[in-house]
C-alpha cells in the first residue's frame, strides 16, 4: 500500500479524539428531564427518530443534536414543557461544545511519524464551527495539509475532496471508525479505507453486512497502520 498512496484523510470524531461518548452521556441526561412523560427507552427512540428526520435540514453536529432535543421535548411534553426544561437542553448542549478535546491513544505518535512522508488531510462530518474549534483545540492542525469539514459522507463528496486535492481515487487512503461513511464511499470511488473501530458508534453509522475488498483493511488501532505506510 505504502507505494501507491499519496494522500492520507483521517476523520476526526472517535478516530482521533473522543466524541460519541459525550453523546451518549448527554442522551441520559435528556432522558433524566423527561421520565415524567415517557419511559426511558421510549424518550431515546423519539430523539433519534426525530435527529434522522432533521439530518437533510440541520447536518451532524451537537448544534443540530441540540435543535433535535428540543423538538423531541416539544413533541414529547405535547408543547407543555416548562422554561427549566428547556433552559436545560440549551445548557446540555453548550456543556457539549465545551467539552475538552481528549485525543485518543498514539493519535499523534502516528501523525508524527507520517507527517512529511504523505499529504495528510482531514476529513469529516460535522458543524464547521465546532469541529474547527475541536481541531485547534487539538493541538494536532498543524500536521494537517488541508481540513475538509463535510456535509455528509457520500461517495460525490469524496470525489469532490479528491478533485480539490488533485488526487486519483487509488493514491487515497481514508482512515476512520464508521463503515458506513469512512469505508464503503471511498471503496466505491476506487480509493482505499481502513476500519479503526470505536468502542460507541452511533447507530445511524451501522451497516449489517460485511465487507469483503481488497482496499479495505480492518484494524484495531490507528497505530497499526504504520507497517503498511511506513
Amino acid at each position: 500500500m505504502k507505494n501507491k498512496i499519496k494522500v492520507i484523510a483521517f476523520d476526526a470524531d472517535d478516530t482521533l479524539w473522543v466524541n460519541e461518548p459525550y453523546f451518549r452521556e448527554t442522551e441520559e441526561q435528556f432522558a433524566d428531564l423527561l421520565e415524567d412523560f415517557l419511559p426511558r427507552h421510549n424518550i431515546m427512540a423519539e430523539l433519534y427518530k426525530t435527529e434522522i428526520a432533521n439530518l437533510p435540514l440541520y447536518g451532524y453536529g451537537i448544534k443540530g443534536f441540540m435543535l433535535s432535543m428540543m423538538e423531541t421535548v416539544l413533541s414529547i411534553t405535547e408543547g407543555k414543557a416548562n422554561l427549566e426544561i428547556i433552559n436545560r437542553v440549551l445548557q446540555l448542549g453548550q456543556e457539549m461544545l465545551n467539552k475538552p478535546v481528549e485525543l485518543l491513544d498514539g493519535v499523534e505518535d502516528v501523525l508524527k511519524t507520517l507527517f512529511g512522508k504523505y499529504k495528510l488531510v482531514v476529513a469529516t462530518k460535522g458543524d464547521l464551527l465546532d469541529q474547527q474549534r475541536k481541531l485547534t483545540k487539538s493541538g494536532l492542525d498543524h500536521y494537517f495539509h488541508h481540513i475538509e469539514i463535510m456535509s455528509d459522507k457520500q461517495e460525490r463528496d469524496y470525489q469532490k475532496l479528491l478533485k480539490h486535492l488533485d488526487c486519483k481515487p487509488e493514491e487515497f487512503l481514508m482512515l476512520g471508525n464508521s463503515l458506513k461513511s469512512d469505508v464503503l464511499p471511498v471503496l466505491s470511488i476506487g480509493g482505499h479505507a481502513v476500519h479503526i473501530p470505536y468502542h460507541t458508534t452511533w447507530v445511524h453509522e451501522h451497516i449489517e453486512h460485511t465487507i469483503e475488498h481488497p482496499n479495505f483493511y480492518q484494524m484495531e488501532s490507528l497505530a497499526d497502520v504504520l507497517p503498511k505506510l511506513i
